[in-house]
């Protein structure tokens, strides 16, 4: 019998470093919004998952007439928390299944492939908790003492002992239900350091080096060239400008159909597109 997954997207960023006046996960990535892109990749490869997007309550009215406009697969959608810690605990209560597996994934990571998708659900469903990790190809060094000092010192770390983390992060359902009842820590970087603070070990699966997480403006321009590459064509236009921002229409708090409205986390649940 096939494992039941529920998948909590977390976007909740708010695009700082990315620039512009648009959060990162709705700009647009070889035509699409890139938090479509990353519904849809899960969609894909996990078919009949429950899907929850986890984003700032007051983008959730840009965000349902965004996808109104898109062929985006079913999902529910609520508001997050302060922290990604409280965003995933967010996510969770959100989730109208009850499912073996519980994958957690980046809003902003829309490039991870089927196979990899399913490597990482594999492998959490054998140990418990997996992440996808790919080993770093420049070289490292580590400070010491301040690292905001003017002249901080330092010395070299050795890279074949350090692992790059991405997502999707899957772990057993009542793992991930146990670890979350600790108290958040600022420590807690990921869903894994919150596992693994609980006592749990975590399995490192291999990962891509194309899932990538979109931080920058050279990020997209890496992300259009991968897609290009992947379906065999360019987007007219994206390439020259992958940070272009879509214009909510002036609907954009109006209920967008199909969607209804349940209190989670303090606050509103939406179903989205079917």
């Amino acid at each position: 019998m096939e494992p039941r997954i529920g998948v909590i997207i977390v976007a909740g960023g708010s695009g700082r470093r990315m620039g512009g006046s648009i959060p990162k996960q709705f700009r647009l990535l070889g035509g699409q919004p890139v938090l479509a892109r990353t519904i849809g990749s899960f969609a894909a490869a996990l078919p009949g998952a429950e899907i929850v997007v986890v984003l700032p309550e007051q983008h959730i009215p840009f965000w349902r007439d965004l996808a109104a406009r898109f062929e985006v697969p079913r999902h529910h959608v609520t508001a997050g928390g302060k922290e990604r810690f409280d965003s995933v605990r967010c996510g969770l209560k959100a989730l109208r299944s009850d499912p073996d597996l519980i994958a957690v994934q980046d809003g902003v990571r829309p490039l991870g492939t089927t196979e990899m998708i399913r490597r990482v659900a594999e492998a959490a469903l054998t140990y418990g908790a997996a992440i996808p990790v790919v080993e770093p190809v420049d070289s490292f060094r580590q400070i010491d003492g301040d690292p905001k000092a003017a002249d901080p010192k330092s010395h070299p770390t050795d890279r074949s002992r350090l692992r790059i983390v991405q997502t999707p992060q899957i772990f057993r359902s009542w793992l991930l239900r146990e670890a979350l009842e600790q108290d958040y820590r600022p420590e807690f970087t990921d869903d894994a350091s919150v596992v693994e603070a609980a006592g749990y070990p975590v399995f490192l699966a291999r990962g891509e080096r194309g899932n990538l997480k979109l931080t920058t403006p050279e990020d997209f321009r890496v992300a259009e060239a991968l897609l290009a590459a992947r379906e065999g064509e360019d987007e007219p236009g994206d390439a020259d400008n992958p940070t272009e921002e879509p214009a909510p229409t002036t609907h954009a708090a109006e209920t967008c159909p199909g969607q209804e409205a349940a209190p989670t986390c303090g606050q509103q649940t939406l179903t989205d597109k079917q």
